[in-house]
């Protein structure tokens, strides 16, 4: 990762190097405060020691079991699991941004999000199951296929004869997708669907990591690692668009080539992401356009930033999302739509009077 920056006027200034290890110690710090928060407080300390003793960094440390299931077995993969989700939806947020040079490119752009609803649709309403696997399972797995056909009908319909994705036209195909997949989805529900479905299907859409346990986070985790470390190899390459595909030519890109490699990368982890934790909106959208007025543009500092801005936030999100209320939790995708649209309008309004 390049860590300094050279001003128009020749300065050095050490800002995203700054910001990445600012937002990486208040990450390790909110992790453990977020880890004693819920039902039953569980004192820094003891978190500590839990953690240190599970990793095997401590011999012997004494932890009572309560404190021990609470912490590792309960909350620890929920807490991975929510900053593994939101490192990817944040960097792909960024890398739609700069690829389709849009401001309003989410995570979703390609329809995935209605796709993986309509798939999981299927497995809550008319009651399809998969021998040997849990219900929770059965309507990942039928998001991520729903998720992945909704991406291939995409690329089916923007493919011009040459090979090419035009953004304009990717855009477009991706919005009659996700069109196409929520009328589908509202049907399902109104004709076939009883209203525990109804509710259970709202409530997914939602998002929700309170299924999240550790095969699921271990499973976020290598796909956050697949994302970040495929996204930061072409950071220089996505640095040349911002100035058109065509001085993104003249440097040495292969524009079509890179475009299928990223619309489709970050469409699959987007589809893996939403499949074991549902939908969760605004996170994609808004942390890249914060990240980018503190750091800059260049995605050798934005897209890691951007990792840790998006884990930082989804980590608070879901846990206001399970304390705020007593009693019950909160969808997520509520908390982070709360928090997203302010800043977003925020943001666009400092932009408009800018310019």
């Amino acid at each position: 990762m390049t860590t300094i920056d050279v001003s128009a006027g020749g300065r050095v200034t050490w800002r995203p190097a700054l910001v990445f290890i600012a937002l990486f110690a208040v990450l390790i710090a909110s992790a453990i405060a977020v880890l004693g928060v819920g039902s039953v407080t569980v004192s820094a300390s003891e978190v500590v020691a839990v953690v240190a003793r599970r990793l095997r960094l401590t011999e012997g440390a004494s932890v009572t079991v309560l404190a021990d299931r609470i912490v590792w077995d309960l909350r620890a993969p929920r807490v991975i699991g929510a900053a593994c989700a939101g490192t990817v939806l944040a960097v792909s947020g960024a890398v739609l941004q700069s690829l389709t040079r849009n401001e309003l490119a989410d995570p979703y752009l390609l329809g995935i999000s209605s796709g993986a609803a309509a798939g999981a649709v299927c497995a809550i309403v008319f009651g399809i199951s998969i021998g040997g696997v849990g219900h929770g399972a059965t309507v990942g797995a039928m998001a991520l296929l729903g998720g992945v056909a909704a991406l291939l009908l995409v690329l089916a319909l923007a493919t011009g004869r040459s090979g090419e994705l035009p953004p304009g036209r990717t855009i477009v195909s991706g919005v009659a997708v996700a069109q196409l997949a929520g009328a589908f989805t509202s049907l399902a529900i109104m004709v076939f669907g009883a209203r525990d479905a109804a509710r259970e299907v709202l409530a997914w859409t939602l998002g929700s990591f309170a299924g999240v346990r550790w095969p699921s986070a271990i499973a976020l985790m290598v796909v956050a690692g697949v994302t970040v470390v495929g996204v930061l190899g072409c950071a220089r390459a996505l640095d040349a668009f911002a100035f058109g595909e065509t001085s993104a030519r003249s440097l040495g890109v292969d524009v079509a080539r890179l475009r299928w490699i990223l619309l489709v990368g970050t469409a699959l982890v987007t589809a893996g992401t939403v499949a074991v934790v549902g939908p969760i909106g605004f996170v994609g959208l808004t942390v890249p356009h914060i990240v980018r007025a503190l750091v800059g543009p260049s995605h050798t500092a934005l897209l890691p930033v951007s990792a840790l801005a998006g884990a930082l936030l989804m980590v608070w999100a879901d846990t206001a999302a399970r304390s705020v209320a007593d009693g019950r939790e909160i969808p997520i995708g509520v908390v982070t739509a709360a928090i997203g649209a302010p800043v977003l309008v925020i943001l666009l309004r400092r932009q408009a009077q800018s310019r």
